[in-house]
């Protein structure tokens, strides 16, 4: 038996609630056995009248709780609940352990809340799973009806229990719990952190010592293109950052080159993927890249997604329409995505055969394939094996601390050149055009380094 307010009949009471819907869907789930009704309940006039004159006729909790609005979602008595790690909830009612898996992929207020639920009855040690929309009374009628076959337990204490459920999922929405950030936190510095990356960048030799460090770090040679790198990895604080290509022949060096750069950027402010598809770029979300490096290891992996990455870098932003499951409803609708930049490209290619107009947006440089610089790369490898080596390691990360605690000092600052009236380049041909704003970024990079 369904019980409603007194005085209340269903139609009455549903015109009442903010959401109909749902109220009628959890007063279902908290109807009650005929003979428990009529505790609930006065069952003559005569009752009725008697109470009235002495004391308002109770109303029982689930029903006063809808009542007063669902929106309200209070706190359910007699819950222990707590959150894990991995966004899982974790409940206790009575004998039963819930655990809820997958909330943080469920909008807030949407009308399906798929997710996996798990519930132990701790007498007997029998565990059920299954997914269920909490949002669908059928649904959860159906996992009630097997859970209690599989548990031994009544439905009707199921059902209701998954009601109670639903109440502390909506309350952890509403909390935002469960919610899983995919950027990683930025990090405190402490008083000496602050003070070494402000000293390194407030070195009058900076670009010796960003050089002098990368060696350290283990890249012989290659001065000029890992400075290069550095800076053009510094312009992604810019509005209209540069674009890194580093060609080579196979194990030449090109990937080890880009790492050194990319392992000095803190890892809030990269992303790195081997290969990229025609339409993956438009889903990473609409910050998700804003002022950010997004490398990619080999020119081959982003063949299907040249056409967005251009489009990207020239107009920094990329929007596309497709087609989705509207949240509230599950029906087939158009809906617009877009990235916004700017973002710093980074990548490496054995190709000589690349994209003009990919090429043309880059900043090319290409690794020394020399026979001495081969002789001198397998000096570095032979001392690696050394006891000083070794040492060397403890080295690298300090240096790699250093430098990521000193790039998240730096601020996205407008810089200003009083000498561009007076710079001159060549401009014999139409790609120059692009080739001059290369050169203006590369000393905005500069100075925005030395801020």
């Amino acid at each position: 038996r369904v019980v409603f307010p007194e005085g209340m009949d269903a139609n009455g009471y549903l015109c009442q609630v903010a959401e109909p819907e749902r109220a009628f869907a959890l007063l279902l789930d908290s109807a009650v056995p005929m003979q428990d009704a009529a505790e609930v309940q006065a069952t003559t006039a005569t009752e009725r009248a008697a109470l009235a004159e002495h004391q308002p006729v109770p109303v029982p909790e689930t029903v006063s709780a809808l009542a007063a609005g669902i929106a309200a979602l209070p706190s359910m008595p007699n819950v222990v609940w707590e959150t894990g790690a991995n966004g899982e909830i974790s409940l206790t009612l009575g004998t039963q352990q819930w655990g809820i898996r997958g909330l943080s992929q469920v909008k807030a207020g949407a009308a399906v809340m798929k997710v996996n639920v798990q519930v132990v009855d701790t007498d007997s040690g029998v565990m059920f799973a299954d997914s269920v929309d909490m949002m669908s009374a059928r649904s959860r009628g159906g996992y009630a009806r097997l859970a209690a076959t599989e548990l031994g337990l009544a439905e009707g204490d199921l059902r209701r229990a998954l009601g109670q459920v639903l109440l502390i999922l909506e309350q952890c929405q509403q909390a935002g719990v469960g919610e899983q950030t995919e950027t990683p936190p930025v990090p405190e510095l402490s008083e000496d952190q602050r003070a070494a990356a402000l000293a390194l960048l407030q070195d009058p030799k900076l670009s010796e010592r960003i050089t002098a460090d990368l060696a350290a770090c283990g890249v012989v040679g290659e001065s000029t293109n890992l400075l290069a790198g550095y800076l053009a990895a510094v312009s992604r604080k810019l509005e209209r950052p540069l674009a890194v290509l580093i060609q080579s022949s196979s194990a030449a060096g090109k990937s080890s080159l880009m790492d050194a750069v990319l392992n000095l950027i803190p890892e809030e402010e990269r992303l790195q993927y081997s290969a990229m598809t025609g339409q993956s770029l438009f889903y990473l979300g609409e910050t998700n890249l804003q002022h950010k490096i997004l490398a990619i290891a080999e020119e081959e992996g982003v063949r299907q997604a040249a056409y967005a990455l251009k489009l990207l870098q020239s107009d920094g932003e990329l929007t596309i329409a497709s087609t989705g499951k509207d949240d509230a409803s599950g029906n087939l609708v158009t809906k617009q995505y877009t990235v916004k930049g700017p973002v710093m490209l980074m990548l490496t290619t054995t190709a000589i055969d690349v994209d003009e107009e990919l090429l043309n947006r880059c900043l090319v440089l290409t690794v020394n394939e020399s026979r001495e610089q081969t002789e001198a790369i397998h000096a570095l490898q032979r001392h690696k094996q050394t006891l000083e080596g070794l040492l060397a390691e403890n080295e690298k990360a300090y240096i790699t601390e250093l430098h990521q605690n000193a790039q998240r000092l730096l601020r996205p600052l407008n810089v200003v050149n009083p000498y561009a009236s007076q710079l001159t380049f060549m401009s014999d041909k139409t790609r120059t055009r692009r080739d001059h704003m290369k050169y203006l970024t590369l000393i905005q990079s500069i100075a925005l380094l030395h801020q």
